[in-house]
């Protein structure tokens, strides 16, 4: 049998993140001869992989990357099954080193096929599972591309990334609280203008069918009700329904005995209200619609305008779970 020494061994587990006692086993079994020790291992991997397959990986880290030039960004989510194990330094090294190579491709095919150390990135994850015993997966890839990209993590559990239409004065700190707003907020589009009428309309019915609902038992219980609205995206705000709308708010005020020369006074905030209260979907999910969470009397359209001439161009946005 080959005498296996202290210096190879850690060898081993410098290259594979092996436990010192599997990288002796993994040498021994191979006679002393180093690769066929990492096949060893590799293979100990597989086995593990394929038990584990049906196990979900919804724990690990998520990353966001930007290249030196600021012009593309990689977004992944390398997943795991524990939050334990999501934690380690080691586990979130990795993430971290495959986050910087994933920044070379543009589909995660094409990632799970790069060459990671001598072996693909698919093949890591096989290893990987091995040594911590965990199915290891890349759960979310996701690339930008513009003239300038920024990037946000929140404590490894969401990371997103943003484009911009031009690189102006001070866009790292627009970047940055773009992209916190995006792990922040979940927008899923950038605007209102993006949705389908056919997806407007049945949300519209699905979101007033749940509040109709809740107001019965709100008003068996004897509390306020909520406000049923007529409507959830600005796509629905034609001109002839905020005439509507001001008209409905006038015959309010000459109800309540308002005089009319102070309408104008009051008029606009009463319309802000309409509108805040008719456009739920849009704050949810459309970015440059929703209210900017460092200064909620503004929209983040309204932020990007303020750096001058540039614009969102794209995001994406990744998540554990």
């Amino acid at each position: 049998m080959a005498k296996i020494t202290a210096a190879e061994v850690n060898k081993l587990r410098k290259a594979t993140g092996a436990g010192m006692m599997d990288c002796k086993k993994a040498l021994v079994e191979a006679e002393g001869d180093f690769d066929k020790a990492i096949d060893v291992l590799r293979k100990k991997g597989q086995k593990v992989a394929e038990k584990r397959a049906d196990r979900d990986s919804s724990e690990g880290a998520a990353v966001a990357k930007v290249n030196a030039d600021a012009n593309k960004g990689v977004a992944i989510v390398l997943g795991c099954e524990t939050d334990f194990v999501g934690k380690n330094e080691n586990f979130l090294a990795l993430a971290n080193q495959l986050g910087e190579l994933a920044l070379n491709y543009n589909s995660k095919d094409e990632f799970l096929a790069a060459d990671f150390d001598g072996m693909t990135v698919a093949d890591k994850l096989v290893e990987q599972t091995g040594v911590i015993g965990e199915k290891l997966e890349i759960n979310a890839f996701e690339t930008v591309e513009a003239p300038y990209v920024g990037s946000y993590v929140h404590i490894n559990k969401i990371a997103a990334v943003v484009g911009f239409t031009a690189k102006v004065d001070n866009i790292e700190t627009l970047a940055k609280d773009v992209a916190m707003q995006i792990a922040s907020m979940g927008a899923t589009t950038l605007s209102y203008k993006d949705f389908d009428p056919a997806y407007i309309a049945s949300e519209t019915e699905a979101r007033i069918a749940v509040i109709e609902k809740d107001n019965i038992e709100l008003e068996r219980l004897g509390k306020t009700l909520k406000n049923v609205p007529q409507y959830i995206s600005m796509a629905q705000l034609t001109p002839e329904v905020m005439a509507a709308a001001e008209e409905s708010a006038k015959e309010q005020l000459k109800a309540e005995g308002k005089p009319e020369q102070i309408w104008d006074k009051i008029l606009p905030g009463k319309m802000e209200r309409f509108v805040s209260d008719n456009t739920t979907l849009d704050q949810e999910q459309c970015l440059l619609d929703q209210n900017f969470i460092k200064d909620e009397k503004i929209n983040v359209a309204s932020y990007v305008s303020s750096y001058g001439d540039v614009a969102v161009a794209s995001f994406k946005r990744v998540a554990l779970g």
